[in-house]
């Protein structure tokens, strides 16, 4: 803790008590025109005694003001000492969380997982709820062995790789839940960082009705999404910078429609959009930026009926003329032949 020395923090205390005394005495001097004091005025008992009192309530009022300046540093370290026990059992119950998380049971695992997400909900600090999410965000960074089929050859080799998807799905589906939540509430994680670069999601993600705001910066730069459903569905982008760039969506469907696009930047450049249905329809783009640069749309059917607001940065270089190849614009961004 930085606090004053105890003789300074007195010192100044004094100061600025003398000082706002003196403020206060002037005011009124002023306020009430004082006659000046006659030179013939005679000290009797009445006055003494006032005196007296008078002095008595200084010394009382300087006591009070070193009880007041010693009370306030007792809280202080009372405090830090509070804070301090907080952070220590929060740091225990991380390394326990985090030992789950390594585990060889997938059951442990996502243990581990809904503890490292209550540590974050109730981390003493904004670093160390930002720690939590980094450690989850970095499991799914993890590279996991393939699902070999269902060969019979290869039946426990196959239900282990469901178990540990399990868990995977689980720290998405956390994270698409504290991202729903209104930001500044018990179990928001919005205004995080979400580092998901390079992950595979191989199956259903859900993220719909999230918000990303708050400054936070999110990246699924060169993630991989493949078979199964994505749903973006009624996202908001408000002030934060959310990265796709490089994403491959293949196969299955991605949920954009009904997104608001409200300030800040999120980029799809590189992005590659191949087979399966790409829905962006009733998109608002109200502000900010969103680039388009150098995707790729390449045998899908992608949709942005009904999209609203400025087009794009670089999108209609993108898809080009609409074509039997599925893409749809809506009529204002048609390009002109």
């Amino acid at each position: 803790m930085r606090l004053w020395k105890v003789g300074l923090a007195l010192t100044v205390s004094f100061a600025a008590a003398v000082l706002v005394a003196s403020s206060v005495f002037y005011g009124l001097y002023r306020l009430l025109d004082v006659q000046g004091i006659g030179s013939t005025a005679k000290l009797d008992a009445k006055t003494l005694f006032d005196l007296v009192k008078l002095s008595f309530g200084v010394v009382a009022g300087a006591g009070a003001l070193v009880a007041l300046v010693v009370a306030y540093r007792r809280q202080r370290v009372d405090e830090a000492g509070a804070h301090r026990e907080s952070t220590r059992l929060h740091t225990e119950r991380f390394s326990q969380a985090v030992d789950k998380l390594g585990s060889d049971s997938p059951a442990v695992r996502l243990g581990g997982v809904h503890a490292l997400a209550g540590l974050a909900d109730d981390a003493p600090t904004q670093d160390l709820r930002q720690t939590c999410i980094d450690v989850l965000c970095a499991y799914l960074q993890l590279p996991f062995t393939p699902d070999p089929g269902g060969d019979p050859a290869h039946q426990e080799e196959h239900h282990r790789y469901l178990a540990l998807r399990k868990v995977r799905h689980t720290i998405l589906r956390l994270i698409g839940d504290h991202y729903r939540r209104p930001q500044g509430t018990h179990r928001s994680w919005q205004g995080c960082d979400l580092d998901l670069t390079g992950v595979t999601i191989d199956g259903n993600m859900n993220f719909s009705n999230a918000v990303f705001s708050g400054g936070g910066t999110v990246d699924f730069g060169r993630a991989v999404f493949s078979d199964g459903t994505v749903h973006f569905r009624g996202t908001e982008y408000v002030g934060s910078m959310v990265n796709f760039g490089g994403a491959v969506f293949s196969g299955g469907a991605v949920h954009f429609g009904y997104t608001r696009f409200i300030g800040g930047t999120v980029l799809f450049g590189g992005t590659v959009f191949s087979g399966g249905t790409v829905d962006f329809t009733r998109t608002k783009f109200s502000s900010g930026t969103v680039d388009f640069s150098n995707a790729v749309f390449s045998g899908s059917t992608v949709d942005f009926d009904e999209a609203e607001g400025q087009t794009p940065f670089g999108l209609l270089a993108s898809v080009g003329t609409p074509s039997p190849a599925g893409v749809r614009l809506p009529l204002p961004w048609l390009p002109v032949s």
